[in-house]
């Protein structure tokens, strides 16, 4: 967990969590949480994230980005900086990738939070072929987090529905030019 502006300190902090499976292959998913613009869709229409400086067509792993958030393109609610690092892991024999958003919010509510830290793994689902288990954890912590919680959660909530909605249409995004 990542504590700003404060030497790092392991801190306990209030957790939000997803685990589903979605209709699309593990691969078709770890593109799409490389896209800016996928990853963006997740939120929409009700969150707007709109980039402050030009973002990269995929995300890799090192790069970070500021973006502003506003709820359905009108309230502002503020800035986040993204930042992106890739992991993998073998858990019961199936290769999980992980992406690592270890950014930080940094204007708005969500920068009254001293911690953010924000994993998404994606794995083959076992016994669905095509299908990927998707699970998403966001830690919080900070004076704010009790408060800032439940609007996270039903965000996060949001969230879930969109992966479900939006997953079958990353099938068919194309493969990067880097990979």
């Amino acid at each position: 967990m990542r504590a700003r502006g404060k030497p790092t300190v392991r801190h306990w902090g209030m957790r939000i969590m997803l685990k589903l499976v979605i209709d699309c292959d593990a691969d078709a998913a770890w593109r799409a949480l490389h896209s800016p613009r996928a990853v963006a869709e997740l939120y929409g229409p009700l969150l707007r994230l709109e980039p402050l400086a030009p973002l990269p067509t995929s995300w890799s792993a090192g790069e970070d980005a500021a973006v502003a958030l506003s709820l359905g393109g009108v309230v502002p609610l503020g800035s986040q900086l993204i930042d992106v690092s890739d992991f993998e892991r073998v858990v019961g024999g199936q290769r999980v990738r992980i992406l690592r958003d270890s950014g930080i919010p940094l204007s708005g509510p969500l920068a009254a939070l001293d911690v953010w830290d924000h994993q998404m793994a994606v794995s083959p689902a076992p016994g669905r072929p095509g299908r990927t288990l998707w699970r998403d954890r966001l830690v919080i912590g900070g004076a704010a987090a009790p408060l800032l919680w439940p609007v996270l959660w039903a965000t996060w909530q949001w969230r879930a529905a969109r992966i479900r909605a939006l997953a079958p249409s990353w099938a068919h995004d194309p493969e990067p030019a880097h990979a």
